[in-house]
C-alpha cells in the first residue's frame, strides 16, 4: 500500500470530496500544506468550504478532472472502476487510496489517535468526546460525521498530538485503522448487504479491537451481548462500562428533566466519580457519556473538566435536533434509520412535552427494511401515530419485492395508526390537516425526510 510521508506534502485528488468525510480529511490535508483538488456531483457547503480554504473542486466527474501534477488519488467506496476519474488514475499508474486507508495513515502521524467505534452513537459520542477535549484545552483535532456547532462544521484541525475520529464498520473501513485508544459502543446486526450476519459483524469488531497495540486501550459496553468474544485475550487494556451489568463506569441515580435530558452520578469501580448533567435526551446518550467519561478519566482530565464538557454538548446536526415550531407543533429531526436507535429516540420522545408523538418515517435501503422488518414495525409502534414514506434506495437498485406499505401493515397489526403517501407533498398536507398544538412531530431517517419538517416550517 502506498504510504504518504506528511513531512512532504504532495498533490492528492478526492473523487466524492463533498462528503462528510471526504471534505474531512481533505480539509486536514489543506491544514498540513498539501495541494488538494477534487470533484463531486453537485456544489455544497462543504466544498464551498473547501474553494474558500485553497481547494479546486470540479463539478461532474470526468477524466479530465485528473490534472497531470496529481500524485495521489483518494476514493470511497461508493466509487467504482468504471469511474471516469478511478479508471484515469489507473491508467496513469497513480497512486490511489481508500477514504479508511487515508484515515489510518493519518493516524499515524498523532501520538494519541482514538477511535470511536459502534454500530450506533458514533456521531454523538464522538461529538461528546470533543467536547471534553476542548474544555480541557487539548487542542485537538476532530473528524466527526455531523455538523458539531462547536467547531463550525466536521472537522477541526489542532495543532497537538491528539486525534479523534469515528469509525465505521462498513465495508470493515475500520480495520485500516491504526488507533491507540478505541470504543466499543455496541454491536447490532446492520449493513446486512454487506455483513453475513451479527457473528460476522462481531468478528469484524474483535478485528478492530485487534488493532490496538498492547500498551493501547479498547473502551467497551459490557452490555453488549457477547461482548467477551471480542475482548478474550486482547493484550492491550480493556474498560468495561455498562448501564445494566457489572462494569468499571457505571451510572446511578439517573433522572430526566422536562425535556428529557439525564442527570446521574458516575462510578468507577464502585467509587464515585462525580455528578453529571447531559443537555441531550435518552438513556441511551447516559451510556454513551459513560463512554466520554471513561476515555477523559483515561487522557487525564479530572471529573471537573469532563463535567463541563458533557453539559456543553448540545447535540449535532439530525441528532434529535429541533428544528422549529409553526401552529403550535414542535418539529424534531434525527437521523435513526436502524430499529435500536429508533426505540431509543422514540423512548426519548416520551420524556420531552407533546400530546401526540407523531413519527414520519423513511425506510433506509431495501435490504436493511427487508432483514429488520418486524423489528422496525416494533420500534416504530412506540410513537402514537406513523406515517410511512418510500424507502430511500440509497446506494441499491434492486428493491427485493420491499415496500413500505410491508412495514406500514406490520404497524397496523400492531395496533398503531399508520399512514403511508408516495410523495413528500402528501405528507406535508396531510401533517398540516391533522397535527394539531402541543404535539410532537418527528422527521425520522437518514435519506432526505429531513426536507418534510424544513418545508413545514417555511425553511
Amino acid at each position: 500500500m502506498y504510504e504518504i510521508d506528511f513531512k512532504n506534502p504532495l498533490h492528492v485528488h478526492f473523487i466524492g470530496i463533498g462528503g462528510i468525510s471526504m471534505s474531512g480529511l481533505a480539509e486536514v490535508l489543506l491544514q498540513e500544506g498539501f495541494t488538494i483538488t477534487g470533484s463531486d456531483a453537485h456544489e455544497n457547503s462543504l466544498t464551498q468550504q473547501l474553494e474558500r480554504q485553497g481547494a479546486r473542486v470540479y463539478y461532474g466527474q470526468r477524466a479530465s478532472n485528473i490534472e497531470d501534477t496529481t500524485q495521489l488519488v483518494v476514493y470511497t467506496a461508493a466509487i467504482h472502476p468504471d469511474n471516469p476519474e478511478y479508471a484515469c488514475a489507473v491508467e496513469k499508474k497513480i497512486p490511489m487510496l481508500t477514504r479508511a486507508e487515508l484515515l489510518g495513515q493519518m493516524m499515524h502521524n498523532y501520538e494519541t489517535p482514538i477511535a470511536i467505534s459502534g454500530t450506533h452513537g458514533k456521531t454523538t459520542t464522538t461529538s461528546m468526546v470533543s467536547h471534553i477535549l476542548l474544555a480541557a484545552d487539548a487542542d485537538p483535532t476532530i473528524s466527526v460525521g455531523g455538523i458539531l456547532p462547536a467547531i463550525g462544521g466536521n472537522i477541526r484541525v489542532g495543532k497537538s498530538q491528539t486525534f479523534v475520529t469515528e469509525a465505521c464498520e462498513y465495508t470493515n473501513s475500520f480495520l485500516s485503522f491504526f488507533p491507540k485508544v478505541s470504543i466499543i459502543l455496541n454491536v447490532d446486526a446492520d449493513h446486512l448487504d454487506f455483513f453475513k450476519d451479527i457473528e460476522d459483524i462481531r468478528h469484524s469488531f474483535r478485528l478492530f479491537a485487534e488493532k490496538l497495540p498492547a500498551d493501547g486501550t479498547l473502551i467497551i459496553n459490557s452490555d453488549t451481548p457477547e461482548y467477551e468474544k471480542i475482548i478474550q485475550d486482547l493484550p492491550c487494556e480493556v474498560v468495561t462500562y455498562a448501564l445494566k451489568s457489572d462494569a468499571d463506569y457505571t451510572a446511578q441515580n439517573i433522572t430526566f428533566d422536562t425535556l428529557g435530558n439525564a442527570s446521574f452520578e458516575c462510578y468507577r469501580k464502585g467509587q464515585f466519580v462525580g455528578s453529571f448533567r447531559l443537555s441531550v435526551p435518552g438513556i441511551h446518550n447516559v451510556s454513551n457519556a459513560l463512554s466520554a467519561i471513561a476515555l477523559g478519566m483515561k487522557l487525564g482530565f479530572d471529573a471537573t473538566t469532563i463535567q463541563k464538557g458533557l453539559a456543553g454538548f448540545k447535540g449535532t446536526d439530525r441528532r434529535f435536533q429541533l428544528k422549529g415550531k409553526i401552529g403550535g407543533v414542535t418539529i424534531i429531526d434525527d437521523y435513526a434509520h436502524h430499529p435500536t436507535e429508533i426505540k431509543a429516540t422514540l423512548n426519548s420522545a416520551k420524556n420531552y412535552p407533546h400530546k401526540t408523538i407523531w413519527c414520519v418515517f423513511q425506510p433506509h435501503t431495501y435490504t436493511r427494511t427487508k432483514a429488520l422488518l418486524d423489528e422496525f414495525a416494533q420500534a416504530l409502534s412506540l410513537a402514537d401515530k406513523v406515517v410511512m414514506t418510500d424507502i430511500y434506495a440509497a446506494r441499491e437498485t434492486d428493491n427485493l419485492g420491499i415496500s413500505s406499505r410491508d412495514v406500514q401493515k406490520r404497524i397496523q397489526a400492531l395496533g398503531t395508526e399508520c399512514f403511508y403517501f408516495p410523495t413528500f407533498d402528501e405528507i406535508e398536507t396531510f401533517l398540516l390537516e391533522n397535527c394539531v398544538e402541543g404535539d410532537l412531530l418527528i422527521t425520522m431517517g437518514a435519506g432526505d425526510v429531513v426536507q418534510i419538517g424544513e418545508h413545514l416550517l417555511g425553511m
